[in-house]
């Protein structure tokens, strides 16, 4: 089998045009790119993430809990269709491209050693979000790549992998941290919906009552009002997020 080749990129992850192996950028700290995908759910009034057990065979942190599905960009491709395709390949999930919400990138570099061996690692990883409804028991998981998937807590492990750190977790923090900020910020996007849509709704039942009072067709107006009142708080709040973003 070929060994992988990729892109070696600036620190802003963008190709400079020269290509590395595997095995060197791993054996030289060579800077390259890879895709990391979230996924994600709400329980209650909590955000879990899915996380994955990498398998033992791995040749980095076998055996612990990672991110939902990660992999390398190979040489040509891009982030997003790399992170489309490490979705169906790791877990099933056969995901449209307009289904990965893109919420940043940040850098890891390290050096361990694993299986005996120096491993350096120096990557610019593109994060990405995946919020449709997954069930573990519908998922098809790539066995040699991990050996089991489950769901976590996303601020438990927030909290498990600050110093010292938790050994049962290989995430990154850069990841958790970006992924935090964009479930914050998607809980804002809908407050401010909400909020808007209640004012506009309020005020549209106000203002219908008045009408229907004058033409002695209440129900009717109010209905109108709701309606029209739900539009507008629509489109204040979609404004408002705007504004925000």
């Amino acid at each position: 089998m070929a060994e992988e080749i990729f892109d070696i990129v600036d620190e802003n992850g963008q190709p400079t045009g020269e290509t590395v192996t595997r095995s060197q950028a791993h054996a030289e700290g060579i800077r390259h790119r890879t895709a990391h995908i979230w996924v994600v759910r709400e329980n209650g009034d909590k955000t879990e993430i899915l996380l994955q057990k990498r398998a033992m065979n791995k040749d980095s942190f076998p055996g612990r809990y990672d991110t939902s599905s990660a992999g390398h960009i190979q040489a040509g491709d891009e982030p997003l269709e790399s992170a489309v395709r490490e979705l169906s390949e790791e877990l099933g999930i056969q995901a449209d491209p307009d289904d990965l919400h893109f919420a940043g990138t940040f850098p890891i570099q390290y050096e361990k050693e694993f299986h005996g061996k120096p491993f350096k690692d120096n990557e610019i990883a593109f994060v990405y979000v995946y919020d449709e409804e997954v069930g573990i028991d519908n998922l098809t998981i790539q066995k040699e790549e991990l050996d089991s998937v489950e769901w976590f807590d996303l601020e438990e492990v927030y909290q498990a992998c600050q110093p010292p750190r938790d050994e049962k977790f290989c995430v990154p923090m850069g990841g958790l941290e970006i992924v935090r900020k964009y479930v914050k910020a998607d809980e804002r996007r809908s407050e401010r919906m909400s909020y808007g849509m209640s004012i506009g709704m309020g005020t549209g039942l106000v203002v219908g009552a008045v009408i229907g009072s004058a033409t002695d067709r209440v129900g009717t107006w109010m209905c109108v009002g709701m309606i029209f009142g739900m539009i507008l708080g629509m489109a204040m709040g979609n404004r408002k997020n705007s504004e925000e973003e």
